[in-house]
């Protein structure tokens, strides 16, 4: 699609009730938004972001030469190309790329799912109720693409794709990044999903009271129509209590007759018995918040039986490293404290008294260092033997990280806990150390099959070293 400057000024203006000062000629043709120099192409506007580390205002020469016809900026700049000047083009680029691309949002059934823990497995499961319903419904999020929720003018563009191919439904992950980034605006969500809240992202957010902040902004009348929350979940109930538009609320106590195994998960839910191929009690509740979205959206309960003992487990959550012999090894993206809390508990609900938990983890470097300890505070009360390794240090020394990982343990736990700061040796050694009917976790990267050394990006898939090990008798 495309939009005259003029035109596309006027319709943004109308639809958000900002206003917007147009320097230059506005008549010029526009057929895409990007905030990215690398993605200009002829007839595009050019939206000039203020980051932290680089000024997009830098690059609006750059832009121009490459075809940009238009500017987004936050101040007047020495070139000669109708400007829009607004005061945070970040807020504004996603209104503008929605226009652009003739406000794609608005023919889809768009749902959002936001939270610390449970939102890919949600959205994988809402999407296949709907599916199992006959809705074209795609799915965006962590496993889709490099950002969770896509940068505004990316995510637009997206859409607009989505709807050409004849898409009726996108349900999507929506992190605290994006909203407190504005990475949404220009969508507004026919129903959004509450998981739940844990400490996690502080080094984004800098405290858990603005961290919840962002994920409150979903459930605000200008970005939701209605809410499907959590009432389990202390924030959950604050959203509740909050609320400005039509809340749903979902809990454990929806379920009765509960079932869990580490490849499975059953219950009795509104009279109907329902079997769902993925192992875990914190499943439970991700079952229950897609089973309650998709009744909101007008699926019959015994469409969402159905389409729920049908689908497939999503890699690295959770997932079980299927191998003839012992061990049993269960692959899990844990990479917070609450998530590898619920991990090991769930994993010790489903083993016999006399079996044992072990736990492979480390934790992330350049990210939230206040939650290792915690971490290893965790690992070690919860698990019998726990190594601590290697994640994605980046920058940081993995012996450091592990060093704070390692404050959290306490004198009485320390005898069970090992360093072993080479991923893969890690995993060898907790395989080997198991006894038949152990179980061990390997945390934190999940679905990943990389790892960020210094500024090396390495193949390493724990889903795959973990067979490699169990064929090799490690």
């Amino acid at each position: 699609m495309s939009a005259v400057l003029s035109a596309l000024v006027a319709d943004v203006t109308r639809r958000s009730e900002e206003s917007f000062v147009v320097h230059g000629d506005a008549n010029v043709l526009l057929a895409d938004v990007t905030h990215d120099s690398r993605q200009v192409r002829k007839s595009s506007m050019f939206c000039c972001v203020v980051g932290e580390r680089q000024d997009g205002h830098d690059f609006a020469a750059e832009a121009i030469q490459q075809g940009a016809t238009a500017l987004l900026v936050q101040r007047v700049l020495p070139h000669d190309v109708p400007q829009v000047v607004v005061s945070d083009v970040r807020y504004a680029m996603g209104l503008f790329a929605a226009g652009v691309h003739g406000w794609p949002a608005d023919d889809l059934t768009m749902v959002g799912i936001t939270g610390t823990n449970g939102k890919t497995t949600t959205a994988h499961l809402i999407t296949a109720l709907l599916r199992g319903d006959g809705l074209e419904t795609q799915v965006l999020g962590t496993i889709q693409g490099p950002r969770t929720t896509p940068e505004s003018t990316d995510l637009q563009r997206q859409l607009a794709d989505f709807r050409k191919a004849g898409s009726r439904v996108v349900v999507m992950e929506v992190t605290s990044h994006a909203l407190a980034l504005d990475r949404v605006v220009g969508a507004k969500f026919d129903v959004s999903v509450f998981t739940n809240l844990s400490r996690d992202h502080l080094d984004f957010h800098g405290t858990e009271e603005k961290y919840f902040a962002a994920k409150a902004k979903l459930f605000a009348p200008s970005l939701s129509k209605r809410a499907v929350i959590n009432r389990d979940d202390v924030h959950g109930r604050l959203l509740i209590d909050s609320a400005a538009i039509e809340c749903t609320s979902f809990g454990a106590s929806d379920a009765s007759d509960v079932v869990v195994t580490p490849r499975h998960h059953e219950f009795t839910w509104r009279g109907k018995r329902v079997r769902v191929p993925l192992g875990g009690r914190f499943n439970l509740m991700n079952s229950i918040a897609a089973a309650t979205t998709a009744v909101t959206l007008g699926v019959q309960p015994d469409s969402v039986v159905n389409s729920l003992s049908t689908v497939t487990p999503i890699r690295g959550r959770y997932q079980v490293v299927d191998h003839r012999s012992e061990p049993l090894v269960v692959v899990d993206y844990a990479h917070d404290a609450h998530s590898l809390e619920l991990v090991i508990s769930a994993t010790r609900e489903m083993i016999a008294p006399t079996s044992r938990v072990i736990v492979v983890f480390g934790c992330g470097g350049d990210r939230d260092r206040g939650k290792r300890s915690e971490m290893g505070r965790i690992a070690s009360e919860g698990a019998d033997l726990v190594f601590v390794t290697s994640d994605n240090p980046r920058s940081e020394s993995p012996a450091t990280i592990a060093a704070e990982i390692l404050e959290g343990v306490s004198p009485e736990r320390a005898s069970q806990v090992r360093v072993e700061l080479d991923r893969r040796a890690a995993i060898g050694a907790a395989i080997a150390a198991a006894r038949p009917g152990d179980v061990v976790i390997v945390a934190g990267k999940g679905h990943e099959n990389t790892q960020t050394i210094g500024a090396n990006v390495v193949p390493f898939d724990d889903i795959e070293v973990s067979r490699e090990l169990l064929g090799s008798g490690a």
